[in-house]
């Protein structure tokens, strides 16, 4: 190949991957504790759900930039890049709107104000916050396991999917760390308070019910067993109350769950409560929005 020819292919090759370097530099997900820096604005998604803007990012950042922002083969982590941390939403927008072309980033003009800012939501959904360390593993995965191999679900619900005997999840592990998430499930008796455990009830006819105590007052308990089912007792009837201190969670996750497979598992939790938050914030701006 000539000199000549060989200088303007490498050329060309080290434009393409500055191109793919710089798109989405300056856009890279704000921490969620940036939402309340002064000088942000409040982003209106309307009707575009973060679901949509995930689908949006896949498509045209995912390639470079890895599912989660936090890098590719041919782009890097845009997730605690301190230079974009510090821009405000309208900042992201403009630049999101406008491009960079001296950088090799295009022109994203063509999406509409509500869709730009969704997807400025779901990126700095997916950074989490500043101070937030990156999640220990796969939420795909883990919810996977959620809903299949550890049987979370038969008893717990997150997003209105799943069981109702156990708590709601959807927003559980909104003010914990994943040491803290990974020690509840593989642990779930340690510093447990008896009467949030399970309750065996021995009826005067004999019967014997296992559930956790609803309600309870100095005349009757309503009990819930497993099945879901509501039994409210008269203490008159009760022969024998005995509250277990243990929880109705099973206490062999640690074996029967590798630690790999409880990286991912407390990483659905961690995800599923980061992404209630930024809806929840959403939301509330557009509730003010309409006032």
């Amino acid at each position: 190949m000539p000199k000549e020819r060989r200088k303007r292919s490498v050329s060309a090759e080290v434009l393409i991957r500055l191109t793919a370097v710089s798109c989405f530099l300056a856009i890279a997900a704000v921490p969620l504790s940036a939402q309340n820096r002064p000088g942000r604005t409040a982003s209106k998604t309307n009707a575009v759900s973060l679901m949509e803007a995930k689908a949006a990012f896949d498509t045209a950042c995912a390639s470079c930039h890895g599912l989660d922002a936090r890098g590719g083969e041919r782009g890097p982590d845009l997730v605690s890049r301190s230079e974009v941390v510090r821009k405000t939403d309208a900042e992201l927008r403009k630049i999101l709107t406008d491009g960079k072309t001296s950088a090799g980033m295009p022109s994203f003009a063509s999406y509409a104000p509500a869709k730009l800012s969704a997807l400025v939501d779901y990126l700095r959904s997916l950074q989490g916050g500043s101070k937030m360390p990156p999640l220990p593993g796969d939420p795909p995965r883990g919810k996977a396991l959620f809903f299949g191999k550890a049987k979370c679900a038969e008893c717990h619900m997150i997003s209105g999917q799943g069981g109702f005997f156990g708590l709601d999840l959807t927003s559980y592990a909104t003010r914990m760390g994943a040491d803290d998430i990974r020690s509840v499930i593989v642990n779930p008796n340690k510093d447990l308070d008896p009467r949030r455990g399970l309750v065996t009830v021995i009826l005067a006819d004999s019967t014997t019910l296992s559930g956790i105590a609803r309600n309870e007052d100095n005349f009757s308990l309503q009990l819930q067993t497993p099945d879901g089912v509501f039994h409210l007792l008269n203490k008159s009837d009760i022969k024998d109350l005995t509250y277990t201190g243990r929880s109705a969670m099973p206490s062999d996750y640690g074996t029967i769950l590798s630690s790999g497979e409880l990286d991912d598992l407390v990483s659905y939790l961690l995800w599923t409560s980061r992404s209630a938050s930024v809806r929840k914030a959403q939301s509330n701006r557009e509730d003010r929005d309409e006032e």
